[in-house]
């Protein structure tokens, strides 16, 4: 049976070797091949002995979805949609940035938790990503910035971009959030196995602190991230009291604010940073009165946070507005003054709907349920 080399992590792949009589140190060797030099032919691999890469080409394969939509907004973000087989398709980001760049990572191909805001929760849920699929787009993402730095002038890059702020001075990703398609934390092993080639220094070595997981609040699987792989953690909360979480984030309904938070008290006991980032979508007339801020500076005060406000991006059939930049702005200012770092995310890439929430792709719903019963079964 042929193996995907994707889906081993150092550990997965030392395993794999000795069972075929080779020394765990090749495992290394690999890994560098695979995610360090991109890859794909053992052929290439030089350093390792022809006997060994006959039998790697004899029994597996470096696999990775495939690339069916690139497009580049005018603001140098990059989406692309892949194929992972049965007519399903994945997006993944990538935001450039004066001295970073992000890659929006998906997870799942669609989402069971159905919340109120995001496109992918509307088009329900087929299957978790495997942890192939999952650092296949880390791969292929770094494979074509190099192979597009390399082609073309930097000036040339720089001046296909509308904003002159951002420029493409990094050829590969530097950052890692797990917030595209789907919740993370309902994948978690594969998840975790990938996280761990994303840190590991012969594969992408990637800081914990460059490396985001954002749950909706999966509190059972929050408390096995932080034994397991501590990386930096987003919560989106977007409500600051049980009911109207109920209805944007139904989750809440199992797994309720107050335990919520002290699931993040206990996260930062092993976390890289020593915040919890709050994600708060801003929706007009919905949460985004002073009210609402007043109530949501009492909930966290004992919680070490920082907010990243999102105006909400619109998608097909929404039933949502985009908070007024003068409400976001008052919202903004009240956090800030009673003491909470606080931030409004530049929206990105919406002319190509890869702004967050819009993500989409190509979903064959699987669970036909409804969001009372999806949450049942996480």
């Amino acid at each position: 049976m042929t193996v995907n080399l994707l889906d081993y992590d150092r550990e997965g792949l030392i395993d794999f070797l000795v069972e075929m009589g080779e020394k765990p140190f090749r495992a290394k060797q690999i890994l560098k091949w695979i995610h360090q030099s991109n890859q794909s032919d053992f052929n290439q691999m030089s350093d390792l002995a022809k006997n060994l890469r006959t039998k790697l080409s004899e029994s597996s394969v470096i696999a990775m979805p495939q690339v069916t939509r690139d497009h580049t907004a005018a603001d140098g973000t990059r989406k692309w949609l892949l194929s992972v087989g049965s007519g399903n398709g994945i997006e993944s980001v990538f935001i450039p940035e004066a001295n970073r760049g992000t890659l929006c990572v998906s997870s799942q191909v669609g989402c069971a938790l159905a919340c109120a805001f995001c496109a992918t929760g509307k088009q329900g849920f087929n299957r978790n990503l495997s942890v192939a699929e999952i650092v296949g787009q880390l791969w292929l993402a770094n494979k074509m910035l190099v192979k597009d730095f390399d082609r073309q002038p930097l000036a040339k890059m720089q001046a296909d971009i509308a904003d002159p702020q951002i420029m493409y001075s990094v050829r590969r990703v530097t950052n890692i959030v797990m917030m595209g398609m789907g919740e993370p934390l309902a994948n978690f092993e594969n998840v975790v196995t990938a996280l761990n080639v994303m840190l590991d220094d012969h594969a992408y070595g990637l800081s914990r602190r460059r490396v985001t997981v954002s749950t909706s609040g999966l509190i059972p699987a929050m408390d096995r991230l932080r034994k397991r792989c501590p990386v930096a953690l987003a919560v989106s909360l977007h409500a600051p009291n049980d009911p109207l979480r109920d209805h944007l984030v139904p989750i809440n309904q199992k797994y309720p604010i107050k335990d919520l938070l002290a699931a993040c008290q206990r996260y930062l006991q092993d976390a890289p940073r020593d915040f919890i980032t709050f994600e708060y979508v801003m929706l007009d007339g919905i949460n985004d009165s002073a009210s609402h801020a007043r109530e949501l500076i009492k909930l966290v005060r004992d919680v070490p946070c920082k907010f990243n406000l999102i105006p909400f991006n619109a998608f097909p059939n929404s039933e949502f507005r985009r908070s007024s930049s003068e409400s976001i702005r008052v919202f903004r200012d009240m956090l800030m003054q009673a003491g909470l770092m606080t931030t409004v995310r530049k929206t990105r890439g919406d002319d190509i709907a890869a702004a967050c929430g819009q993500l989409a792709g190509r979903v064959y719903d699987k669970t036909r349920r409804t969001a009372k019963e999806n949450i049942e079964a996480i």
